[in-house]
């Protein structure tokens, strides 16, 4: 358990793992769910765009700590450094029980979803064994099949996961920009933007409100910028590689995200956006250029999105709890480094067998609904302590520093967003505190555990 983690990730690499995470699933579904809260194409462009303007405020935040604090762990080890070590475990639990496992199930199930649109028999209705509540379908064992799959890649050695994540993410983007591309020279119509952009709307604070309540599901389509900092102890030159990885990766799907959400305006009415069978509106786009065919084409980039984005947090996350458990803040076993592959595999399998029992489970998205509060909440809390930070080790030497007006914006809009959350979805609030806080007795009882053993 003594050995650490090799620095073998190189630039293009870290931009991969940065891109290919972000680009899931959401950017061919979310907009259909913000066009009918929104009820206007002007705000649903503008949504994305603040959206994206907020995704880079992160990220530009998160740079200066990524290049000063460089072990693996992320945000973990950034609360930790910054506040105390109570913070940084709920953290940790938090993206251990939900954030980062729930999302990955969640990315698993939609790849097994759309690889049944190919083969009929993958699907929710044919079960395999039903007994009582307990019951196993085609789809929840092909996406147990593929997270397996994939833990499996990671665990032979980094170098086969970020190769699977390299594939993956220059096909996926290359496919999108294809996606953007087709839908500009057969199928875009002006006067079908026009249409769109030129809805009767009325313009107040009641409609910023329900922008900051639409805009999480734009956010969550790229909420995954952070997975680089998981996997900063493996990067080389990280000070100068991670910082740099986040802009590129994150600038690449913002616009990305903004150019695909022009191209549905630009070829379907605003109602075909809203009312996009399943909500997938990227697939009733292609419909309109292509017909029938358009939906298979879709249901195969939909794929590749969601294999190169399960690939790259399956890889990055088992690193946050490699590090719980080396600071013997979690189960001490997942601090073990294979002396082959030199990889966290008790950490990765781990994270597997939790990822499938959420997938068994079938009520992951619902967990999945409730965190996004609490995720939100963790990110303020990181960004503003960079400050802190500053403030706490001002001899340290500083190998980058943000403009404050990055973390400060991130900070106003991201509290205003919670605050609306609060107030018009309390559902999905108080069972994401809920979650949180149920992991402040696992810390005492974890503390006193590790006090009685030293």
């Amino acid at each position: 358990m003594g050995q650490d983690l090799k620095r073998t990730l190189s630039l293009p690499d870290a931009i991969s793992i940065v891109a290919g995470s972000m680009i899931g699933c959401g950017i061919f579904i979310v907009s259909a769910d913000i066009a009918r809260q929104v009820n206007s194409g002007l705000l649903l462009i503008i949504i994305w765009l603040v959206a994206g303007f907020i995704t880079m405020c992160g990220g530009l935040s998160l740079c200066e700590l990524a290049s000063n604090i460089t072990e693996e762990g992320g945000q973990y080890v950034y609360l930790k450094k910054i506040f105390n070590e109570q913070i940084a475990f709920l953290y940790g639990w938090t993206l251990f029980l939900v954030i980062q496992t729930g999302t990955i199930a969640a990315v698993c199930v939609a790849f097994a979803k759309f690889f049944g649109i190919l083969v009929p028999f993958i699907n929710t209705e044919n079960l395999l064994f039903h007994i009582g509540f307990i019951k196993l379908s085609t789809q929840q064992l092909f996406a147990i099949c593929t997270v397996i799959f994939l833990s499996y890649i990671n665990s032979r050695g980094i170098k086969y996961g970020v190769i699977t994540q390299n594939i993956f993410t220059v096909t996926k983007v290359l496919s999108m920009a294809g996606l953007i591309v087709i839908g500009l020279l057969f199928g875009f119509n002006a006067h079908v933007l026009q249409a769109n952009f030129h809805m009767p709307l009325n313009f107040g604070f009641s409609t910023i409100n329900i922008m900051a309540v639409a805009i999480v599901g734009a956010l969550f389509a790229s909420i995954t910028w952070n997975n680089i900092t998981f996997i900063a102890g493996e990067v080389k030159h990280p000070q100068k590689n991670i910082p740099k990885a986040m802009i590129c990766g994150v600038s690449l799907v913002v616009a990305l995200y903004l150019l695909m959400n022009m191209i549905y305006l630009g070829v379907l009415p605003f109602d075909a956006i809203q009312t996009a069978p399943q909500d997938i509106v990227a697939a009733r786009t292609m419909s309109e250029i292509f017909g029938t065919i358009g939906k298979d084409i879709i249901a195969l980039i939909i794929m590749i999105s969601a294999f190169g984005c399960a690939n790259g947090m399956i890889l990055t996350g088992s690193r946050v709890y490699y590090k719980m458990a080396k600071d013997r803040a979690f189960f001490r076993p997942l601090a073990l480094i294979n002396r082959k592959t030199k990889v966290p595999v008790n950490s990765l399998w781990a994270q597997c067998i939790w990822i499938c029992i959420l997938i068994l489970w079938g009520n992951y998205s619902e967990l999945l609904d409730f965190v996004i509060y609490a995720s939100l909440i963790f990110y303020i809390l990181v960004t503003a302590g960079i400050f802190v930070y500053r403030r706490k080790f001002p001899n340290e030497n500083k190998k980058f520093k943000i403009n404050n007006f990055f973390p400060v914006t991130f900070l106003i809009l991201a509290t205003y967003i919670v605050i609306c959350l609060s107030i018009y979805k309390p559902l999905y609030t108080i069972p994401g505190l809920l979650i949180t806080i149920a992991g402040v007795p696992v810390f005492h009882i974890w503390k006193k555990l590790k006090n009685d053993k030293s």
